[in-house]
């Protein structure tokens, strides 16, 4: 699977930034490149491979760079795009996120969150993928039902997200119960703080088992419930469930883990077996692996736990799935789809045949805790990359979120989920309806110009139809003022060639069949005779064919609107009497004809009402999508205004930019002043000074500068 060698490695200048993987790459990675441009320099094109995956996009777009770094080498040096960081300039953006450092100052954090031009984006990919859905090739499989899950958080998980929040600001690590930061430790404060979030999100216990007890809110407490539902409600047919958690697994020996607690309260309060309740750790071989497997589709086990790694790809146990139990979120889209894809399979027969083809998918989020932030955050991924591998994008710009596997998540965005502050939510769920709502615009301003477009084609087709029939009107009626008929009704046929005086049909038909044979008019209409005062035409055709010139002559009779009629595709018979009844049956196809581009209008005139109205229409939901957008500036501008750090008031700004220092000891910082008399700077000042790089001088401390200009008492 190519999704094995997408650890290639990339040079950037931008080595500071978070998310974008490990620019080293492995050494499969780079042996793979060194192959694929062996072969691509023999061909001397982007030609050579041919990649093979479900997920060619696990987590993120700047992925797509290694992608068109192995297979289109050319067109990225066409592009002008010869590293990584060409591309990013183009189609990503470099945010700057705030965080609060151990010693309560704000600093910087940037990563490629938001990727943009993805339309264009989506159609480079495009061009190199061949990308086909279960839906698209009929595979019969179960659909997901999800089912997001809210648990109250516990009072001990209340207490601890207080604690979190304050280590989140402070970096005192003692009020986690644990020693103080090390050097090294203090650079991933944020990644710490989301471990220790996601860990008392799955349980109290994952943090201190001896310190923290059981709660009957807890998402063991709830999960074991939930299961124990399934596991009744499909007794009959022996419904089986995955539970999934790369979070406190099975390790024998090891202690306590959720697998364990969970599977202790299954037995304890509902009285499911313990020996129908298996971890996939336990199989320690490969045969017995196999066996474990074999024993959920026979139905022997009914609930199976793992992790994503062990229990996400590979595992064939899908014929009794009912539920899918999500106890944590992974990092990644593509480990997500994979855990649901242990029941969401070919194969599925207890789902198909009792379960309406519908296999439940449940989250377990905590409230005021990261998980539905990372679920959401996960299906927006997941969203982003199914529509790029459709070219079916709904917006230009998609934002990655802020959390990842290496350096945890923003502190704003952190404190703002765990106090509980719904702003975020409502932000994300305004955005996915915005996002839809920008989509059914472009798909109604896409049908509206292809029905502008078609209306245009049909006016003008109309209008050539119309001076055809105008054109082959005037024909029809010269042809029947001056038709001769025979006794029995049918139409004489006085052709007359050019250069020959004589009216035998078969003399007639001969010299035609001669005129077939030799005549080479190089594509040019030429006469050779007439008919009911209808010009007689021939014509060579000439095609080439195993490198020999073939000429095919073909035969028509024009009237007055210059318009060709003929019979028989033009082709003369080979039989002389039937060779002279050419023309006459080529003008008896002037009536039908004339008939034919009527109906024809007919036709298209039937659609001109209907593409007018949507020509003419405008899209309805425009004032709600105003509205929307609307309501998410406002609480874009509440979320900025909730994550700025405090400031002084107005009365100290004042007294600030006057030069007078009597800010708090735990908002200064002593700095020496010209005369080295310690001076404190409230540090809203030191911030400015530090942003510009210049210095800062309080009027009436040390020396006055010598030059430059001063503004109360601030010299920059």
């Amino acid at each position: 699977m190519s999704h094995k060698f997408k650890n290639l490695t990339f040079t950037t200048r931008h080595d500071r930034v978070a998310g974008l993987g490990n620019p080293e790459g492995s050494q499969r990675a780079l042996n793979m490149l060194f192959a694929l441009r062996t072969i691509q320099q023999r061909t001397g094109r982007d030609l050579g491979a041919t990649f093979l995956s479900g997920t060619t996009i696990s987590n993120s777009l700047t992925e797509l760079y290694l992608l068109f770094k192995y297979l289109r080498p050319k067109e990225l040096e066409r592009q002008n795009i010869r590293t990584f960081d060409a591309w990013a300039a183009i189609f990503a953006k470099k945010t700057i996120d705030y965080e609060f450092s151990v010693t309560n100052e704000v600093v910087q954090k940037e990563r490629f969150r938001y990727f943009i031009k993805v339309p264009e984006l989506a159609m480079f990919y495009s061009e190199i993928t061949d990308y086909r859905s279960a839906e698209d090739i009929g595979i019969d499989r179960p659909q997901k039902n999800e089912i997001l899950h809210n648990i109250p958080p516990t009072p001990q998980q209340t207490e601890f997200i207080e604690r979190l929040v304050q280590f989140a600001k402070s970096g005192d690590a003692t009020i986690l119960g644990r020693l103080p930061l090390s050097e090294r430790e203090e650079k991933a404060k944020m990644l710490i703080a989301t471990d220790y979030a996601r860990k008392m999100s799955l349980d109290m216990r994952m943090i201190d088992p001896e310190l923290y007890s059981d709660h009957v809110d807890n998402k063991a407490s709830h999960c074991a419930r939930m299961i124990a539902g399934y596991y009744r409600r499909f007794e009959a047919y022996k419904g089986t469930q995955f539970v999934f958690s790369d979070l406190g697994t099975y390790k024998p020996g090891a202690g306590w883990n959720v697998y364990s607690e969970i599977r202790r309260k299954l037995a304890e309060d509902y009285g499911i077996p313990q020996s129908e309740v298996r971890f996939i750790q336990e199989a320690t071989s490969e045969k017995a692996r196999k066996e474990m497997i074999a024993g959920m589709n026979a139905g022997k086990i009914r609930v199976l736990f793992g992790s994503t790694e062990m229990l996400g790809t590979g595992v064939n146990a899908q014929k009794r799935c009912v539920a899918i139990h999500h106890l944590d979120c992974p990092w990644r889209p593509s480990d997500l789809e994979q855990r649901d894809g242990r029941g969401i399979r070919t194969g599925n027969e207890i789902a198909k045949l009792h379960a309406d083809n519908k296999v439940d998918v449940i989250l377990y989020a905590v409230e005021k805790s990261l998980d539905a932030y990372k679920f959401g955050l996960l299906h927006n991924k997941q969203l982003f990359i199914r529509q790029l591998k459709t070219n079916n994008m709904g917006s230009r710009t998609i934002d990655e979120g802020v959390i990842d596997e290496k350096s945890g998540m923003n502190f704003s965005e952190y404190v703002a989920v765990l106090s509980g502050n719904t702003d975020l939510l409502d932000k994300a769920r305004l955005e996915k309806k915005i996002a839809t709502l920008e989509s059914e615009r472009q798909a109604f301003v896409r049908g509206k110009s292809s029905s502008r477009y078609k209306l245009e084609q049909i006016t003008e087709k109309i209008e050539k139809n119309n001076d055809l029939i105008r054109r082959i009107g005037k024909d029809l009626e010269h042809f029947k003022a001056r038709v001769e008929l025979n006794e029995d009704g049918s139409y004489r046929n006085p052709v007359k060639l050019n250069g020959l005086e004589t009216s035998d049909p078969r003399l007639i038909g001969k010299q035609l069949n001669r005129i077939a044979e030799t005549a080479r008019t190089l594509d040019r209409l030429e006469p050779i005779g007439s008919l009911y005062g209808f010009e007689l035409l021939v014509q060579s055709e000439t095609t080439e064919k195993d490198g020999l010139d073939l000429v095919q002559n073909r035969f028509y009779a024009r009237g007055e609107g210059d318009y060709l009629y003929q019979y028989n595709y033009g082709n003369i018979a080979s039989d002389p009497r039937l060779a002279a009844m050419n023309f006459i049956h080529a003008l008896a196809t002037i009536e039908p004809t004339l008939e034919k581009f009527r109906k024809k209008n007919e036709e298209l005139e039937k659609d001109i009402p209907v593409l007018r109205e949507v020509v003419e229409s405008s899209w309805r939901k425009e004032p709600e999508l105003t509205a929307l957008k609307a309501d998410l500036t406002e609480i874009d501008r509440r979320i900025q205004q909730s994550l700025k750090p405090i400031e002084e008031s107005e009365g100290k700004e004042a007294e600030e930019e006057n030069g007078v220092c009597q800010g708090r000891h735990d908002t200064a910082k002593e700095l020496p002043g010209e005369d080295n008399t310690a001076t404190r700077i409230p540090s809203r000042l030191r911030q400015i000074a530090d942003a510009s790089g210049g210095r800062i001088v309080i009027a009436g401390v040390g020396s006055p500068p010598e030059n430059g200009p001063t503004k109360k008492g601030i010299k920059m």
